[in-house]
């Protein structure tokens, strides 16, 4: 059995799982589905990149990169986070879009973050979620390197159309679970552990 570390050895240990020579074809689809579905259900702390956009005209640009807002702030003093709602309800709470000043909440039209009030001229500032490369242009992925076991079982579970009655899919559904819930896990002790402060003698 392989022990994974890049796409090639992800691809083996899959195909040594299903142990179906008819579906070694499949195995490149079952893996990007796999993948697809870990990175638009999660957010991780890989994926958060420094935000930084000039507000031009009352709107930014949102990066090209952009999956999900983690927060987001107008830089200035005192430093107050912007709250996120949807474009319908910005514009009904904020219908004269004719003045502007420092905006209060953030929402997203198209290519660009939107504001209430309509924002002054300034930078929009805070940490959002990034789209990842696919495993098939930068191997190894974080995944691979720090979850290979839920590429693995989401991997499998893919093939639940060719395998159907297969008794093995609730094992792989269950070990999958509990992977995608190792990691929301993980994430949530790394936004909330302070840790313990201790004196270092002199």
């Amino acid at each position: 059995m392989a022990v994974i570390t890049n796409l090639a050895t992800l691809t083996t240990a899959v195909e040594d799982y299903l142990a179906r020579d008819d579906l070694t074809s499949f195995v490149p689809n079952f893996i990007q589905n796999a993948e697809n579905k870990l990175y638009r259900t999660l957010n991780l702390r890989n994926e958060e990149t420094a935000l930084s956009v000039s507000i031009s005209s009352g709107v930014a640009a949102v990066p090209t990169d952009f999956k999900a807002l983690k927060f987001a702030y107008f830089d200035a003093t005192p430093v107050s986070l912007l709250r996120w709602v949807g474009v319908e309800e910005l514009y009904n709470d904020y219908p004269d879009r004719s003045d502007s000043g420092t905006p209060l909440v953030i929402s997203r039209e198209a290519g660009n973050f939107v504001f209430g009030p309509v924002s002054s001229a300034g930078t929009l500032k805070g940490v959002y979620y990034a789209k990842q490369d696919p495993l098939r242009t930068t191997d190894p992925s974080w995944y691979v390197t720090n979850a290979p076991e839920v590429l693995l079982y989401g991997a499998l579970l893919e093939a639940a159309p060719f395998i159907r009655e297969d008794e093995r899919l609730q094992t792989w559904g269950q070990l999958y679970q509990a992977g995608v819930e190792t990691l929301e896990m993980e994430q949530r002790n790394a936004e909330t552990s302070k840790g313990q402060l201790t004196q270092r003698a002199s």
